[in-house]
């Protein structure tokens, strides 16, 4: 996988404490996007699955996918989910420009989400920025549950439980 970053011990990608990995390669080019250098697919550097599962165990924190956009590397994205529910059982969250409608499109997409507990959908709209909305950027975007959605065949939002 390419990896731009780990981040350790960070509240700004949902919930609690977590580790956020930013994975190399996005296309599409939002305008005012807080991240432009993730768009790169060559970006970043190299990391096995074994390698992020040894930073994610040892960090015993849920995990949360960033970039870029995870989708761009959705096969091995899904792989590495699939371990950290099944040895780990941590609680996932993924960001994509992607919107949820496009995704269940894809069946490769959709391998994915089997995994993901939330996902924050949409790519960032400058027009709907709003600095006060939790865990995403534009008023667009949407924090989906998708075990919820799954099962409801309709998106089912999240609405996190946090105290400001």
């Amino acid at each position: 996988m390419r990896v731009l970053k780990v981040v350790e011990g960070t509240s700004v990608d949902g919930p609690k404490l977590r580790t956020s990995i930013y994975l190399a390669g996005c296309s599409h080019a939002c305008p005012g996007c807080h991240n432009p250098q993730s768009w790169d697919p060559a970006g970043g550097e190299e990391m096995s699955e074994d390698e992020l599962m040894r930073v994610i165990a040892y960090n015993e924190a849920p995990v949360t996918f960033s970039g870029g956009d995870p989708l761009f590397q959705a096969g091995a994205v899904a792989s590495l989910a699939a371990r950290i529910k099944r040895e780990l059982g941590y609680n996932i969250w993924c960001y994509t420009g992607y919107t949820w409608e496009h995704i269940v499109q894809q069946p490769q997409l959709m391998e994915l989400m089997k995994s993901i507990d939330v996902l924050v959908d949409g790519p960032f709209v400058m027009a709907e920025r709003d600095l006060d909305i939790l865990f995403r950027g534009s008023r667009n975007q949407r924090l989906i549950n998708v075990p919820e959605t799954m099962k409801h065949g309709q998106v089912v939002l999240f609405e996190p439980q946090v105290k400001i």
